[in-house]
């Protein structure tokens, strides 16, 4: 029997914070060029790098270099939950915009730590 790898196109928060990005940037890509210089590039960057730390991380070999990216992807989640409370106060989402990144974002920490966990156990070092 061949034994099967696990693929970072397999991890469940990686594939959610994926959606989440091309989700957020459609919405950032139709705004005015102020609120995308003011609070845009930054949204989108912070939301970027929650798929970036995950990616980062599983490309690691040691567990604990593997775990310490992951970590990082959870702040980049409370970054991001900060710039979606901005984007809302200034009302450049709509109700139903923001309430499916706040469910997105809510909804991310508990996939990660599931990950950690996961490396954890089944790595060694």
């Amino acid at each position: 029997m061949k034994k099967k790898y696990l693929l970072l196109r397999d991890i469940a928060c990686y594939k959610l914070a994926l959606e989440l990005l091309q989700y957020v940037w459609g919405i950032v890509t139709t705004w005015d060029y102020f609120a995308k210089q003011a609070l845009g590039m930054q949204y989108v960057r912070a939301v970027d790098s929650i798929s970036a730390s995950i990616a980062e991380g599983f490309g690691r070999y040691f567990r604990k270099d593997k775990t310490l990216f992951y970590r990082y992807s959870l702040g980049s989640v409370t970054e991001s939950l900060d710039w979606t409370q901005k984007t809302w106060k200034r009302k450049l989402l709509t109700k139903d915009q923001y309430q499916h990144i706040l469910h997105e974002l809510q909804h991310l920490p508990r996939e990660i730590y599931h990950l950690v966990n996961f490396t954890l156990k089944k790595l060694e070092k």
